[in-house]
């Protein structure tokens, strides 16, 4: 059988772009499938906050994007990361004047063109994808469009199509006057949809082939575990057509033995010298140097899905009980960064919160914590969780979703257990996750075999991006069959 061509959909990948876990997948599972030989290449909008500037960007042409009472006109260019094609598409009006990716009044419209755009680009290229990849709210209009106007037109006809929900939180949610924008007024209401809206994800799902997510354990709840909301209906509808596969990271990108961000690296056989990274972090955020105090962390985007609402209150009650160190780093709700930074005020040789997005920053923060924190309420899955794992970090978490599929309690199951984890989402059971975890740490033979356990844990992309190759196999077989 010939390799399977895929374009894969995204509205950030690293290393061109990122905001969140989207940016990580997006850029390392295409990798992935190209060593499997899958033919997939990725398409991304051309930002003015672009990183990677050191990239070679070949122009391919000019664009005729139908939008509104006309059309709009974009450029479309092509570089290769690590092996991987990727497209971009630069629009001054929409993109490339933005030095953020996403939170502007106008998302909706912005990525709306993204979409009409890679429909217009198809034609463009002198390779045709048979599967169209697609990520979240901001490209399942691409979906939509193919189900209700391709279906009509020998070029678009035969293009499967797969739909990823990396957080069913966002939606994309807008006036139905979108479709007017679009020129795709034919686009039927959904039964997920307010009337007089759009729900850009309702459509994604509703007009797929086949559905993915993150993680297997997520793709239940939101089927059956009443987190689908609004859109359980419709998830119910398409049970059938829902698949988890659990993410994985770069582990090339991601690795202790040979981060340069680190003051020390180091791997399972070298793991002692993992205290050279918290000694040097302690004095970076101006802690007290001691390697004996346990250093707990987060990395994460501060919003009220991430466990935030139980971490202040936990660590105001464990900081009076407990001589510990707590770090976080992100960005995100106003209320929630001004509450870390009074925590800090009330704290300050115990906690520091250090509100900005800074990667290389994370990395030593991943190589240094005795603990990583991901109490999320709700969670797809966890890149940097497993990525915390990968540095020899031991979590704590909420038994939700991926967190669910990744994390072995080693209290419940002593040989196998690579953390910790509570059921109950109140303050008071991630308490006592936390004692648990402290009391473990302090027998230091059995801590240094959960975090063995924990980094020798396989979070690479290569069973998942199987179980994708798969996934591809059977949407085009389905489409076929229609």
């Amino acid at each position: 059988m010939d390799a399977v061509k895929v374009l894969f959909l995204a509205a950030e990948a690293t290393p061109f772009t990122k905001v969140g876990g989207l940016a990580d997948v997006a850029g390392a599972l295409p990798k992935a499938l190209r060593r499997l030989g899958v033919d997939v290449r990725v398409v991304i909008p051309r930002y003015g906050a672009l990183q990677g500037t050191g990239y070679d960007f070949r122009r391919i042409g000019s664009l005729a994007v139908p939008i509104g009472s006309g059309e709009e006109h974009a450029l479309l260019l092509e570089t290769n990361a690590d092996g991987v094609p990727v497209y971009l598409l630069w629009n001054d009006q929409y993109f490339s004047n933005r030095e953020r990716v996403y939170g502007f009044n106008d998302d909706p419209q912005r990525f709306t063109f993204f979409s009409r755009g890679i429909i217009s680009m198809l034609k463009m290229l002198d390779w045709k994808p048979e599967v169209i990849h697609a990520n979240d709210w901001h490209t399942a209009p691409v979906l939509a469009w193919l189900d209700v106007y391709g279906c009509s037109q020998p070029f678009y006809r035969d293009l499967a199509t797969l739909f990823t929900i990396h957080n069913l939180a966002y939606q994309g949610i807008c006036g139905r006057l979108i479709l007017t924008f679009a020129q795709m007024d034919k686009l039927p209401h959904l039964s997920g949809e307010v009337p007089g809206q759009v729900n850009w994800m309702a459509q994604g799902l509703a007009h797929a082939d086949l559905i993915s997510t993150l993680s297997p354990t997520y793709a239940r709840e939101i089927i059956d575990g009443g987190t689908g909301e609004a859109l359980s209906q419709l998830l119910r509808e398409r049970r059938d057509r829902i698949f988890g596969i659990l993410s994985g990271i770069d582990i090339d990108l991601w690795n202790p033995a040979t981060d340069g961000a680190l003051a020390q690296t180091f791997d399972c056989e070298t793991l002692k010298m993992r205290t050279v990274n918290k000694n040097a972090f302690q004095r970076e955020a101006r802690f007290s140097v001691n390697a004996g105090t346990p250093l707990l962390a987060m990395v994460t985007r501060l919003d009220e899905t991430k466990g935030l609402d139980l971490v202040i209150p936990a660590f105001e009650a464990l900081l009076q009980q407990r001589d510990v160190q707590f770090v976080i780093l992100g960005t995100g709700e106003e209320a929630y960064e001004n509450r870390l930074r009074e925590l800090q005020a009330r704290f300050s040789n115990h906690v520091r919160a250090f509100i900005k997005f800074d990667e290389r920053l994370a990395r030593r923060i991943y190589a240094s914590a005795d603990v990583f924190l991901t109490p999320s309420r709700a969670e797809p899955s966890s890149i940097g969780l497993m990525t915390a794992m990968h540095y020899g970090t031991v979590p704590v978490v909420h038994m939700a979703g991926g967190l669910a599929d990744v994390v072995i309690d080693a209290d419940k199951h002593a040989a196998r257990g690579v953390g910790f984890a509570f059921e109950e989402y109140t303050d008071s059971a991630l308490l006592e996750a936390l004692e648990r975890t402290l009391r473990a740490y302090e027998n230091k033979s059995r801590w240094m075999r959960i975090q063995q356990r924990a980094m020798e844990r396989d979070f690479s992309w290569d069973a998942s991006a199987r179980a994708y190759v798969d996934l591809y196999q059977r949407a085009l077989a389905l489409h076929q069959a229609i």
